[in-house]
């Protein structure tokens, strides 16, 4: 088996380093991870792009759905641009229609923004009614990766779909599992779906040394902060489907 690429989303430059010290092959670059994953800032971009990781940018102007207007997908398009200035390998976007199907219009132009760098299509295709076909147009525009949970919670219970995904893509795009990630069930993950990458949070919490910051409404009532010892751990498992039995 080949060896299975591991993907950490971080949302801050200790989580950065957090990623690369666990031995993470790639970092989704976001804000605001609380929210599901904001658009980094450009700074941050380029202090996370020149600690020698492999960066892909969350393209996301707001909280909330992928149905976006005329001016936020202008926002996104100029994101993508800027975004690419700073040297990351790729971005992360997606958009869908009120139905929840994927906006093929939209997608194309997010595509073209990132001409010179890879785009992932993010899970907005689990709200897809879908997934499957999603993929073939995710495809059929160039989309490099697809982050999906199979249209579930978390990616366990989403396998037998992501299994279906797999064998849709035809090695034509990559499918990366997502959602509830762990060193405990990684490997059984990949062996029931056969992706060939997987996206984790690896973090843990902690709480606010001072208790007004989540009461001032300035932020979650506990910090998220990436544990490099699960990034690790993660890794080793899946490191681990390398050794024959």
């Amino acid at each position: 088996m080949d060896r299975v690429l591991l993907e950490i989303c971080v949302d801050d430059l200790a989580g950065v380093r957090a990623a690369a010290d666990g031995g993470a092959d790639r970092i989704e670059l976001c804000s605001a991870l609380a929210l599901g994953g904001l658009s980094p800032s450009p700074t941050f971009a380029t202090a996370a792009v020149e600690s020698g990781v492999i960066v892909h940018a969350m393209v996301r102007p707001r909280a909330g759905d992928f149905v976006y207007s005329s001016d936020e997908l202008d926002l996104m398009i100029a994101e993508i641009r800027t975004l690419a200035s700073t040297g990351v390998a790729g971005v992360v976007a997606g958009a869908t229609l009120s139905d929840g199907t994927l906006d093929r219009d939209a997608l194309a132009r997010l595509r073209d923004a990132a001409n010179g760098i890879e785009i992932v299509l993010h899970r907005a295709i689990d709200l897809a009614p879908d997934p499957c076909a999603a993929v073939e147009l995710a495809a059929s525009l160039g989309f490099d990766h697809v982050l999906s949970s199979g249209g579930a919670r978390s990616a366990s219970e989403g396998a037998d779909l992501l299994s279906r995904m797999v064998d849709v893509s035809g090695g034509r795009i990559s499918i990366m599992a997502g959602s509830g990630i762990t060193a405990e069930n990684v490997a059984e993950l990949v062996r029931l779906t056969g992706v060939r990458a997987v996206h984790a949070s690896a973090s843990g919490q902690q709480e606010w040394t001072d208790p007004r910051v989540a009461a001032f409404g300035f932020g979650s009532p506990v910090k998220r902060l990436t544990d490099a010892s699960k990034v690790a751990a993660i890794r080793q498992a899946l490191d681990r489907l390398l050794i024959p039995k």
